[in-house]
C-alpha cells in the first residue's frame, strides 16, 4: 500500500459557497489548526468526506460539544486545515492509521526522552 496524502487545505465557507474536496471512499484524514499545527481530528473512515463533513465545526456542535465539553466549537472552520489519504479499503485505511499512530507515539516518546536509541 503506498500512501500519497493530498496537500492541506482550508475548510470550506459554506457562505461562499465553497465545497470540501474528499474521498467519498475510504481513507484517513487529518484536521489541523492553521496557524498553530495543533492536530485536531485524525481517523481512518470508510466515507472520508462524510467524516469530514461531520467534524466541520459550525455543523458539528454536537461533536465538539461532547469532545471539548464546550457550548460552541473551539475553533471556526476558517482557522482548520484538513489534508485526506485515499485507500481501497476501509481495512487498509485503519491499518495505516495505526501505523501513523504508532510511529507518532515513538517519536514523541524519543523527543520527551523517554526512549533512548540503542535500549
Amino acid at each position: 500500500m503506498v500512501a500519497t496524502w493530498s496537500s492541506w487545505q482550508r475548510f470550506p465557507d459554506r457562505q461562499r459557497g465553497e465545497s470540501l474536496q474528499a474521498p467519498i471512499g475510504p481513507g484517513v484524514y487529518e484536521v489541523r489548526h492553521a496557524m498553530s499545527g495543533r492536530m485536531v481530528a485524525f481517523g481512518p473512515s470508510g466515507q472520508v468526506a462524510n467524516a469530514l463533513t461531520d467534524l466541520m465545526p459550525n455543523r458539528a456542535k454536537s461533536f465538539w460539544h461532547a469532545l471539548l465539553g464546550r457550548e460552541r466549537p473551539a475553533y471556526r472552520s476558517q482557522d482548520l486545515e484538513y489534508r485526506t489519504c485515499a485507500t481501497a479499503t476501509k481495512r487498509e485505511a485503519k491499518t495505516f492509521a495505526g501505523r501513523l499512530s504508532d510511529s507518532r507515539r515513538t517519536v514523541f516518546r524519543r523527543r520527551s526522552g523517554l526512549v533512548w536509541a540503542g535500549n
